[in-house]
């Protein structure tokens, strides 16, 4: 049965920390222990039975529409973001599509641990977790669980609770009220249309937010957060089967087409389709689609979609087609 829930997922990030992988493949159709970052956040999502999915991508994230569409059976709408100023512009624009039902917002590229359909109730809540730098996030501060503000990367900040990038609002209405405001008379921080400043306003106007403590926030944003990714999220999604000739040390992901020979694979390695591996060692890594891997140890490693590697390097960050061979 479908919930009266509306799911928001901003997906037009450029995502900047993920090249040379984001020159190919839009962030969210980054690849993590065994599909795509947007894949195990729809998981999570179809658990709820949304009455609708809007989907904010960019100009050139028809892969992201095809990919959903021939996945998942749920009513999604696309909307295009033309230019990037800001999570509140994003969210903004999915407002033709409410009118007053509950919205869930959850970032396109964060993969978040929570058991959401016990928590969609007439209460509005922010996913907060503690952090060693809160100069990097959105911060909340609290008073008796309700928060009572929020900043946006503060150069002094007052509390360590970072915003981790899921909110729901029970009163739909009242947000886009405020996303309107904000984008009206031009207010912007860091020069940008900031989500974080509408929810400030509604806490001013006395709207009520919770603030939920997430003990699993999965920041996919840098290869070094996505290999972290991977290797949370292969201990529930481990995969393979068994093959003559190689070692293989779980947990691991290994696409039932990929092909090995005289190789030790594992722990924390997800390997996808149609990828060939010879007289190698690959550790604590990532092999996307197509990609050959021969005569090399690799840890800490992605590799974009039909690169090639040959001849013993360490730890590489190559984009899709690329090619290393050490002399």
């Amino acid at each position: 049965m479908k919930s009266r829930v509306k799911v928001v997922i901003p997906a037009a990030g450029e995502g900047r920390r993920l090249k040379p992988h984001t020159h190919t493949t839009p962030k969210p159709l980054l690849s993590v222990a065994g599909k795509p970052i947007i894949g195990h956040i729809m998981e999570r999502v179809k658990e709820l039975a949304p009455e609708e999915v809007i989907m904010i991508i960019a100009p050139s994230g028809n892969q992201i529409e095809k990919y959903l569409k021939e996945n998942f059976s749920l009513k999604f709408q696309f909307v295009i973001q033309e230019e990037p100023k800001g999570l509140g512009d994003a969210i903004y624009k999915a407002k033709p599509y409410f009118k007053e039902e509950p919205c869930l917002i959850i970032l396109g590229d964060t993969i978040i641990d929570i058991p959401l359909t016990n928590l969609l109730g007439e209460e509005n809540w922010i996913g907060v977790k503690k952090v060693d730098d809160p100069k990097r996030f959105g911060i909340v501060e609290i008073k008796n669980g309700n928060i009572t503000k929020i900043v946006e990367k503060p150069a002094e900040p007052k509390s360590n609770l970072a915003i981790v990038g899921i909110y729901y609002i029970y009163n739909s209405s009242a947000l886009f009220d405020a996303l309107e405001k904000i984008i009206k008379e031009n207010i912007k921080t860091k020069g940008e249309y900031q989500l974080s400043d509408a929810l400030e306003i509604m806490i001013e106007e006395n709207i009520n937010f919770k603030a939920y403590p997430v003990e699993y926030w999965l920041d996919c944003g840098t290869p070094e957060a996505l290999i972290q990714t991977n290797r949370y999220l292969l201990q529930t999604t481990n995969y393979f089967k068994e093959r003559e000739g190689i070692l293989i040390i779980p947990p691991v992901y290994i696409h039932d087409t990929a092909i090995i020979e005289n190789s030790i694979v594992g722990p924390f390695v997800s390997i996808s389709s149609e990828v060939e591996i010879r007289n190698s060692i690959i550790k604590d890594s990532i092999i996307n689609q197509g990609s050959y891997i021969e005569n090399s140890l690799l840890e800490g490693t992605i590799l974009g979609e039909n690169s090639v590697v040959k001849n013993k390097p360490l730890r590489l960050n190559l984009g899709s087609f690329s090619v290393f061979e050490a002399s």
